[in-house]
């Protein structure tokens, strides 16, 4: 309880500490809905993968302004997903949920990704873009569902363990 004298009169006031309705948010799955003030309206998401996190905006419209027709239809890291992701395998990744929902022309994304490696940070581009595709429409969810697209992987690097090069790698044994 937190008091307070005043200097004007010698009474102690006492002074409740104001309680706010907070709602937590699962960590795992931050997505909202936003428009930017005179742009179109897009939905944002945030996919995660080892390392790697990919904040994810889909845009409704078709905007040449925020996506000039040469740069393409996803940027990541302010370029296009193509020139990011040279190998076609982790292209495949990037756009596998638009392509499964026949929705390709559609929606333009934007992708900012942050750490970890290539295949990590496609991957979490790929949970980003599908949880972004579920406040579009819910309906989505269970097409998206059935290829495990919303499934995020669990799997990261274990800890290295004190008397191991690695995880579990120990140093080469010698015999004298």
């Amino acid at each position: 309880m937190i008091t307070k004298k005043t200097t004007k009169t010698s009474k102690t006031v006492s002074k409740k500490p104001v309680k706010k309705k907070v709602e937590i948010e699962d960590k795992k799955e931050v997505v909202s809905i936003k428009s930017v003030e005179g742009k179109e309206r897009y939905l944002e998401a945030v996919g995660r993968r080892k390392e790697s996190v990919a904040r994810v905006r889909l845009f409704t419209k078709k905007s040449s302004d925020v996506f000039p027709e040469d740069k393409g239809l996803i940027l990541v890291n302010q370029k296009s997903y193509q020139d990011y992701f040279k190998d076609p395998f982790l292209q495949n990744t990037v756009e596998s949920p638009l392509r499964k929902l026949k929705s390709l022309d559609r929606f333009r994304g934007s992708v900012l990704v942050k750490g970890g490696g290539l295949t990590g940070q496609a991957e979490a581009s790929r949970l980003g873009i599908s949880r972004a595709l579920i406040l579009f429409d819910v309906n989505y969810r269970k097409k998206l569902k059935k290829f495990g697209y919303l499934t995020q992987d669990s799997r990261i690097k274990e800890r290295r363990k004190y008397g191991l090069k690695k995880a579990r790698k120990a140093p080469q044994w010698a015999k004298r």
